[in-house]
């Protein structure tokens, strides 16, 4: 999914799959379709368990610091989320990769679909 390229003057984490660019939370979709494919990450405001808050910063931190890399780019998808009403984006480095790719990749991120029911606590 590519969209509209929207110029951020500032941009900032507000947890791990949720970017605010000019001081609008926006939903971070990553390499995902709108309401089909994206990824999501542990919570951090309502986490289940220690763990899940714990894995929640650490994700958070890792947005932060992926977003402060020169050239990351964020773009539109033209639809929002629904329920929070933020809109859906892809946030992407500079070379194309999504930040949500490499989020999963480093285990901080896991796949989302539609049926999807995350549980980032120990069983």
């Amino acid at each position: 999914m590519i969209g509209t390229l929207l110029l951020c003057a500032t941009l900032a984490a507000v947890d791990g799959d949720t970017i605010k660019c000019n001081g609008i939370n926006m939903r971070d979709m990553g390499d995902g379709r709108p309401f089909v494919s994206g990824y999501d990450t542990p919570e951090i405001t309502k986490p289940k368990c220690a763990a899940e808050k714990a894995l929640g910063k650490k994700a958070k931190a890792r947005m932060a610091e992926l977003l402060k890399t020169p050239g990351v780019q964020v773009y539109d998808s033209g639809e929002d989320d629904g329920r929070y009403q933020r809109p859906l984006v892809s946030v992407r480095m500079a070379d194309g990769r999504a930040i949500g790719t490499i989020l999963i990749s480093e285990g901080l991120a896991r796949e989302w679909s539609p049926d999807y029911r995350g549980d980032w606590c120990p069983k």
